[in-house]
């Protein structure tokens, strides 16, 4: 960051003296006021829940453009990464700032197909979950045993300790989801092939079992690898927050990453495209398409508790440029298996039309977003939507790595502590 010219100057009505703090600029987007000598000068605090308006750190990964709906990837644009390369190429972006040479690209995809395989035990270890536990709830305690099984990686303080981290996790991470939902099944566990490319690896550890072989489609393929590389990073969001606050403590890579599966769990983040797809199936027993505008109706009664999923975000109030392309995804895969015809995409289009139109959703910026259409393309490859947010785990993992490694990167990173305004009791005596 580059400090501007100008400064900030904090004044007060009591008569207190002006306070003058730096400001500091970024490549693209809104400057910041640097307030870290705050509390000493003035006694005071900053006040923002859910950190509505403040930079918790400083980052060359991820910008987005709420206002314009842009995403970029070390200054790439989503669409074009998600149009010109494939997921590994991204993870590879993501993690060293550039997209790989043809030479660098061999060597991490044979890198990180080669660590896909996990320690034998770790299969004893999933026998301890029950068979109808929640993907996530497995996906959580796996990755966070990782630790016990691969801790000849785990010195935070050796860069080559967290680059061999880093390709594990990312490499061990569809394994660890194909195990989860193989266990809930009941079916053995599918071995890695390295023969296939990454995503083409993890349908086959899906899908497949010992009587028969799953064949690759490449339209699937390429349909879900554009899902990984649309969840890859999205900027200081909640689950890369916690990685991050967590790993500050010096723990390792596998807790931090493990806290940002449990993190990435709760509906408002993570299990958005679940709660999406069971509103459109909740829309489809009432009655289908003719029954979309008496639901946008309930909507918009704010008396009703009826809630409209997969429109609208935190950030963007634009069009989700991922929206774009998944919408553009799904047709491609709905085409390709024959079900064009789904009523859920016809009954998804509907609520999108009307949402589109209907000035209540047009003046509050309600847009769809990449969870809108996510859950109906995993939906046809044959994904539960129980495992929804468990792909979107093993998307995120390398930009929460990279995150991580960034942060520990920092010559003055220290450990997160947010403040607080106390309103308790003050002092008090115990009689």
């Amino acid at each position: 960051m580059q400090l501007s010219d100008k400064k900030a100057t904090l004044s007060f009505s009591d008569g207190s003296p002006s306070v003058e703090f730096p400001v500091y600029q970024g490549t693209v987007g809104p400057d910041v006021i640097d307030i870290r000598k705050l509390y000493g000068q003035t006694g005071m605090f900053t006040y923002d829940p859910g950190f509505m308006a403040t930079a918790s750190c400083e980052s060359a990964i991820t910008y987005i453009d709420g206002d314009k709906g842009q995403l970029l990837y070390r200054g790439y644009p989503i669409d074009q990464l998600a149009t010109n390369c494939d997921f590994l190429s991204v993870a590879y972006l993501i993690m060293n700032g550039e997209l790989p040479s043809a030479d660098q690209k061999k060597e991490f995809d044979n890198v990180v197909t080669h660590h896909t395989l996990v320690h034998e035990q770790m299969h004893t270890f999933l026998q301890g979950f029950r068979r109808d536990a929640h993907p996530m709830a497995v996906l959580t305690g796996l990755v966070g045993a990782l630790s016990a099984f691969y801790h000849d990686s785990t010195d935070i303080t050796n860069p080559h300790h967290r680059e061999v981290s880093a390709i594990r996790l990312i490499a061990k991470m569809p394994t660890l989801v194909a195990m989860a939902y193989k266990h809930s099944l009941g079916q053995p566990i599918i071995y890695p092939q390295n023969d296939l490319s990454y995503t083409g690896n993890f349908l086959r550890m899906m899908f497949a079992t010992p009587c028969d072989d799953y064949k690759v489609n490449d339209v699937v393929e390429r349909a879900l690898d554009r899902i990984f590389i649309l969840h890859a990073d999205h900027e200081q969001n909640a689950s890369t927050s916690t990685v991050r606050l967590c790993g500050s403590s010096g723990t390792n890579p596998f807790a931090a990453i493990a806290a940002g599966v449990a993190c990435l769990w709760g509906p408002a983040h993570g299990g958005a495209n679940e709660a999406c797809l069971n509103m459109l199936e909740h829309i489809q027993a009432q009655g289908g398409v003719a029954k979309v505008g008496e639901f946008m109706e309930q909507v918009k009664d704010k008396n009703s508790g009826v809630r409209l999923m997969g429109f609208g975000h935190r950030v963007y109030k634009n069009y989700d440029p991922r929206a774009k392309l998944m919408q553009e995804t799904c047709r491609e895969v709905l085409d390709s298996l024959g079900l064009h015809n789904d009523p859920l995409f016809k009954l998804a289009m509907e609520v999108e039309r009307i949402a589109l139109e209907d000035p209540y959703f047009v003046e509050r910026k309600l847009y769809p977003n990449v969870d809108f259409y996510s859950g109906i393309v995993q939906r046809a490859i044959g994904i539960p939507t129980s495992l929804f947010t468990a792909i979107f785990a093993l998307a995120r993992t390398v930009g929460w790595i990279a995150q991580w490694n960034e942060m520990l990167s920092d010559p003055n990173y220290k450990i997160g502590r947010p403040r607080q305004l106390y309103t308790g009791a003050a002092v008090r005596d115990v009689k």
